[in-house]
């Protein structure tokens, strides 16, 4: 069997994405007819389908959350070999392959990419986007020198610079009763609907949050789950739901009937890291976590190293 075309691994990678297949053209800068018939292009190749779809709806099937996970990996990697070859011919000394997930606040994602250092004055950072589950995983296999990684439970593989420490955010309708708190607990969301990031997402945040809740006796009514904040707007509107979010999603959102509190829960919270091999014997990926620290105390952000590098 011929192997897929790249162009075909990225309409599965942006339709999985979103599960929409008007949303996915438009980010593919391409005509929903298009991407439809890469899609059925590409099942048609595999021999089986990758999404169960109707009128309404657009779900992953096994088959298809199976082979998504690993095109992303392959279009990384492809993507990774031409960013290295060009900024080799353009004359960059060294690429820095720098990971970052759906919950890492922009503002972390702009100072770690200001970071310049004077023993690799022409290292190049390149950024990539994943899961953070999937980030730590590329991390200890090498395909990433570093990742900003949020809600990843410790390992002896990973050394871990904590780089920030958030609430959560809790986006809800311009009229809900919670609006009338500086901050939301626990307890006030009891029997009301939930929207959580899908736990394909970040396993350790989704079971976290209903691990606390069931704790405290906090139960939802109803979970809705979505793979972006880009479709909570509607679920909260249409159900009166409440949803768990980042900051900076949140505040995405916070518009056309839409506002947002913080979560005060000291169990729940958004701990981002930036992790490396621990077993790291790169002077680069080094010299870059003592940057980012010295960086992340400027800014008078706490910094709180685990599972410390060992000096050079």
């Amino acid at each position: 069997m011929a192997l897929p075309e790249i162009r075909l691994l990225q309409a599965a990678i942006a339709v999985a994405k979103d599960l929409n297949f008007s949303r996915a053209a438009d980010r593919l800068h391409i005509g929903q007819s298009t991407l439809s018939k890469q899609i059925y292009e590409l099942e048609s190749q595999l021999g089986f389908r990758l999404f169960d779809r109707n009128h309404q709806t657009v779900t992953l099937t096994d088959a298809g959350r199976a082979f998504v996970e690993e095109a992303r990996e392959a279009v990384m990697h492809t993507e990774r070999a031409v960013t290295a070859a060009t900024a080799v011919f353009n004359g960059a000394d060294e690429i820095f392959n720098l990971g970052k997930s759906a919950y890492t606040e922009p503002f972390l994602v702009s100072a770690l990419l200001s970071i310049r250092l004077p023993l690799f004055p022409g290292m190049r950072v390149k950024q990539w986007s994943n899961y953070s589950n999937e980030l730590a995983r590329q991390v200890i296999s090498g395909d990433l020198d570093a990742a900003m990684t949020t809600g990843i439970p410790e390992t002896p593989k990973l050394s871990l610079l904590r780089i920030a420490d958030n609430p959560f955010y809790i986006a809800m309708a311009m009229d809900d009763p919670l609006r009338q708190y500086r901050e939301i607990v626990l307890e006030q969301m009891q029997g009301r609907n939930w929207i959580l990031l899908s736990r394909y997402a970040n396993a350790y945040l989704y079971d976290m949050i209903l691990l606390v809740g069931s704790g405290k006796n906090v139960r939802p009514k109803d979970i809705f789950h979505v793979m972006s904040p880009e479709e909570v707007s509607e679920l909260i509107l249409e159900h009166q739901a409440l949803a768990f979010l980042p900051r900076s999603a949140a505040w995405r959102i916070s518009r056309d009937g839409i506002t947002m509190r913080p979560l005060s829960e000291p169990q729940l919270r958004l701990v981002t890291n930036l992790a490396v091999r621990s077993d790291t014997k790169s002077r680069l990926v080094k010299e870059f976590v003592r940057a980012t620290s010295r960086k992340i105390d400027s800014l008078g952000l706490k910094s709180q190293p685990r599972l410390p590098l060992t000096a050079s």
